[in-house]
């Protein structure tokens, strides 16, 4: 039976082998141990314990008393067995001073569940500008004209199968009133041949709904009816006085269209032309939905000419959203709208890599965003960075989400190409929808030689690494880049920059670059990114030097105390 041995130096484990040896008796042979850990001591190579390997010898105990042993020994050694043994013992002496110490580890949470969110600071992300989306506008209808070999015929008349108006070569279209003033979109009416491609139909119905839960109060909603995921029964409904929230100025009342006695339910309506695929009702209903809309957009001006112009009743419900946070639908709506127009059908060019190099394109998906914005507390005063950005997806959504600046960097040509579309179209979606967003900055060029990333790195507050394909050299040559940031900064990555976690800190290690790392592992769930269907681990690095230069300080203090022993 192996012996426990818990032991802290060398020269306690020796001590303990020599009782072992002497209760053993007459054993021929003694197991060689096994120790509890083999970690490395701050002031030797050299592991703690000793460890038998294939390579050692096993030491063989003899039964000859000590004193014969001491008399076969050759007497003219005697004088420097002694040296050594006086050497060894003040040896000893000094190991034991500096070993017999608490171990030092750079953090005892190696697998942090909380991280650092600072407390919220609210932000004005309304706008009072147009919101007009201007010239090089990507509208879904602008999508489908490009793609139109891919799209089909979905709606027809019931009524005469003979009308053609809804052929896919017809282009059969409607619009959607968003929330701006002056801000519309044209959609049109065809399915696509893949059902995985995007659909023009199913997206104006998203964007309706959202507009509908999001922009306009109870009051307002009861005008247009009901969604049909409530899946409630069609009921009269009594015609609100006013779709305001505010009480209206008497001498100006708010008129609205006529309201049906019926209690006509549009939504529902809506769903239902879908489903039959009754094209003269699907429009007939948009029509009606965007003339309720239109009403709530461009209230009739006052009687009084030097009375104030009613606002716009949908951008002013945007200033009593809850915590003055943008509602995760909208959030993922406008996201998903810029994306499905300005991404979407660059998706083959995209897929043009060399594999198995630190260019393969992958994407962080939005839910996966929005975890890291709220584990690293970005804020609206932040500076974001996107080292490697691809098409600049978690950029623009920091910067909408939360209002901060964002820089973000792609050496390959397409992505960056593709980054720079989304921007500007992203930009004229906030506007459709009256929100802000920060200012954004994109560079194609390489990272590592990049001026501009030198500037920026000693002002981020987040730097994001998507290295999950990133090849050891270049993970290496990003290290010393970290070496310019503040205090408190964080380095977001998908591979850790330090070699393990929570290791612990020797005189081997304490001087490397990644010391200055307080590192946090946190788990991304199934579908956070684009390159696989499981989850894994990303890793949060904040440069904490006050915490590195107090472990240094008791190394330091380490070496002082050795060098005192040693001059005894």
């Amino acid at each position: 039976m192996v012996p426990e041995i818990c032991v802290t130096t060398r020269h306690a484990w020796k001590a303990q082998m020599k009782r072992e040896q002497e209760a053993a008796g007459s054993q021929a042979h003694l197991p060689p141990p096994t120790p509890v850990s083999a970690e490395t001591s701050p002031e030797t190579d050299e592991p703690d314990h000793w460890i038998a390997g294939p390579s050692k010898r096993p030491r063989i105990l003899s039964t000859t008393p000590d004193s014969t042993l001491r008399s076969l020994k050759p007497k003219k050694r005697a004088n420097a067995c002694r040296s050594r043994a006086s050497s060894s013992r003040a040896q000893s002496r000094q190991r034991s001073e500096t070993l017999d110490v608490e171990p030092i580890y750079r953090n005892s949470r190696s697998r942090s569940t909380s991280v650092l969110p600072p407390t919220p600071r609210h932000r004005q992300f309304w706008i009072t500008e147009d919101g007009s989306p201007g010239e090089n506008f990507v509208s879904a209808a602008s999508v489908i004209k490009k793609l139109s070999r891919s799209y089909k015929t979905y709606f027809k008349n019931l009524d005469d199968p003979s009308d053609t108006s809804f052929e896919a070569e017809s282009y059969p279209a409607t619009e959607l009133e968003y929330p701006n003033a002056h801000a519309c979109e044209t959609y049109y009416l065809l399915a696509p041949r893949d059902p995985d491609h995007y659909n023009p139909i199913m997206c104006l119905e998203q964007s309706l709904y959202t507009i509908f839960e999001c922009y306009l109060t109870p009051t307002q909603q009861a005008l247009f009816g009901t969604l049909p995921t409530d899946f409630l029964q069609d009921t009269d409904i009594t015609p609100p006085s006013s779709p305001l929230t505010q009480e209206s100025d008497q001498s100006s009342p708010l008129k609205l269209p006529s309201y049906d006695p019926r209690g006509t339910n549009y939504l529902r309506l809506l769903q239902r032309s879908i489903r039959r695929r009754d094209g003269p009702l699907f429009l007939s209903t948009m029509q009606t939905i965007n003339q309720l809309l239109r009403s709530l957009k461009y209230p009739p001006l006052p009687s009084d000419v030097f009375a104030p112009a009613p606002p716009n009743v949908l951008l002013e419900s945007i200033k009593s959203w809850p915590q003055s946070e943008i509602p995760n639908k909208v959030l993922m709506r406008i996201i998903d709208e810029t994306y499905q127009r300005s991404v979407g059908p660059h998706a083959l060019k995209l897929n043009r890599y060399e594999a198995f190099s630190s260019e393969v394109y992958g994407e962080l998906m939005p839910s996966f965003t929005s975890d890291i914005i709220a584990a690293t507390g970005l804020h609206k005063d932040s500076l974001f960075m996107d080292l490697g950005c691809g098409v600049g997806n978690v950029l623009v959504q920091a910067s909408l989400e939360t209002c901060c600046r964002s820089y973000g960097i792609e050496v390959m040509p397409t992505p960056a190409e593709v980054g720079r579309e989304q921007l500007r179209q992203m930009k004229k979606r906030c506007r459709m929808w009256g929100l802000s967003m920060g200012e954004v900055e994109l560079e194609e060029g390489d990272m590592l030689t990049s001026r501009r990333v030198t500037e920026l790195l000693p002002q981020a507050d987040v730097v994001l690494v998507n290295n999950k394909v990133f090849q050891q050299p270049l993970n290496e040559a990003l290290r010393p880049r970290f070496l310019d940031l503040k205090e408190g900064a964080i380095v977001v990555s998908l591979k850790p920059f330090v070699s393990s976690l929570n290791a612990r800190v020797t005189e081997r290690n304490v001087d490397d670059i990644s010391a200055i790392f307080d590192v946090a592992e946190r788990p991304y769930h199934s579908g956070s990114v684009s390159w696989g269907s499981g989850g894994g681990s990303y890793y949060l690095h904040k440069v904490d030097r006050e915490g590195y230069a107090s472990i240094k300080q008791r190394f330091e203090n380490l070496r002082a105390r050795s060098a005192r022993a040693s001059r005894r």
